[in-house]
Parts: structure tokens; C-alpha cells; sequence
């Protein structure tokens, strides 16, 4: 499992501890993904829905495909293919068929979608985002690993997983058997005085998922 780590480092200068891990660059804070790029294993683009459904802002999709067409020249660059949190199935395969750079992107899976989508997905693309929203949103509670359980059940049952890419799953990623997953943690964290960016990294970076699912019983939800 591969972990990406959250580029958006304060002061930038930190960033170059992170020197041969992967790092993710979000749109909403773009600033060092040209660092990300001279420095990084590999480079995530991360449309940016999660930064905008928190502040409230409009999504500018043209602009971020125009970047996105910039650094997917590097070819260990790929990019997570725009979506609306809570924007329904509707508007999710409408954003997921106008992306212009083909597989280099991966859609999103909704944990609140319904889970044929998902199966869909997997069937049209290597890779497939998983993102926890609506009454799924709270990472790592009861119902939210009822909901993963139900997923990776569905899709296992139908043979070899793909390569799936936890959106903030980076905490419970050595629960599931992702191919890769992103987190702000080292961002956010690495100036508390118990933390350094190396620690953190290597801390993270040594968190490995099963290598497979075995089918888990689901419990029932009465109404």
C-alpha cells in the first residue's frame, strides 16, 4: 500500500523531508506541486471537492483540468477525477464522463452511493477513490466500517480487487486491502513537539493492509 502524504507542508522548505515518499497535491493549495514533483516517488492530484464542500466555494473544474494537463506529463502522476460530496449519482457520472485525461484519472466512490456504482466503476477503471460521505462520513465509527465491509464483500465476490485509493483512509488503511491511500496528517501535525516529519513518515509508511479480503458476515439493519 502505497501512502500519500499531504504536500501542503508549512514552511514549504519542510516539504523536502519528505524527499522519495508520494506525496498528494491539492488544487485548493497548489503551491508546491512543482516541489512535489522534482522530489516525490509519485504525485496525486487531488481535485480539491473536499476543501470546497467546506468552505462553500464554487468548483472550477476547467481550471483544474488545465493543471491536471500540465503535470500529467510526469508518468508516475495521476489524478483523482473531480466529484461533487453529495452531489448525487447523477451529477458523480456526469463529472466522471467529461474528464478529458482518460485513465490518468480515478473516479469516486461515495460511501452514501449506491454500492452497483461502484461495482460499475470497477468494471470501467483500474483504479476507483473511495470517500467517506452522508451518514458514512465519520472515518473509522461503527456504521462507516459496516459500510466498507458491505463494499469490499460485493466487489471480492466477483474476483481480484482492484486498486483501490482511500481518500483520508490513511488511518485505518492497514484495515483494508488498498492499493493506496492519503492523508493530511504530517501536514497538519509535524510542529507539535512530539512529532518529526521522518518519524511520522516512516511511522506511516510501514502501515501495510492484508494482502487479500476474506468475506466478512454482515450484520442486519431492522427497521
Amino acid at each position: 500500500m502505497i501512502h500519500y502524504h499531504c504536500a501542503d507542508v508549512n514552511p514549504a522548505s519542510k516539504l523536502l523531508e519528505l524527499a522519495g515518499r508520494h506525496l498528494i497535491v491539492s488544487h485548493a493549495y497548489p503551491r508546491c506541486v512543482d516541489i512535489a514533483h522534482h522530489i516525490a516517488q509519485s504525485v496525486a492530484l487531488d481535485n480539491g471537492a473536499f476543501s470546497v464542500w467546506r468552505s462553500g466555494k464554487k468548483h472550477d473544474w476547467s481550471g483544474f483540468y488545465s493543471w491536471c494537463d500540465k503535470w500529467l506529463d510526469a508518468p508516475t502522476t495521476w489524478a483523482i477525477i473531480p466529484d461533487v460530496i453529495g452531489g448525487g449519482v447523477d451529477i458523480q457520472d456526469k463529472l466522471v464522463s467529461e474528464w478529458p485525461h482518460g485513465d490518468r484519472g480515478a473516479p469516486v466512490w461515495h460511501l452514501d452511493e449506491p454500492i452497483d456504482r461502484l461495482l460499475r466503476l470497477t468494471d470501467e477503471w483500474e483504479k476507483v477513490c473511495l470517500g467517506s460521505s452522508g451518514e458514512y462520513s465519520v472515518i473509522g465509527d461503527d456504521r462507516w466500517h459496516s459500510r466498507m465491509t458491505s463494499a469490499f464483500n460485493a466487489v471480492a465476490k466477483r474476483g481480484r480487487l482492484p486498486w483501490f485509493h482511500g481518500l483520508r483512509m490513511q488511518s485505518v488503511g492497514h484495515l483494508y486491502p488498498f492499493g493506496s491511500v492519503d492523508s493530511a496528517d504530517i501536514a497538519r501535525n509535524h510542529n507539535r513537539q512530539q512529532n518529526t516529519i521522518t518519524k511520522m513518515a516512516e511511522r506511516w509508511d510501514r502501515a501495510q493492509p492484508p494482502l487479500g479480503w476474506n468475506f466478512i458476515p454482515e450484520q442486519q439493519e431492522f427497521i
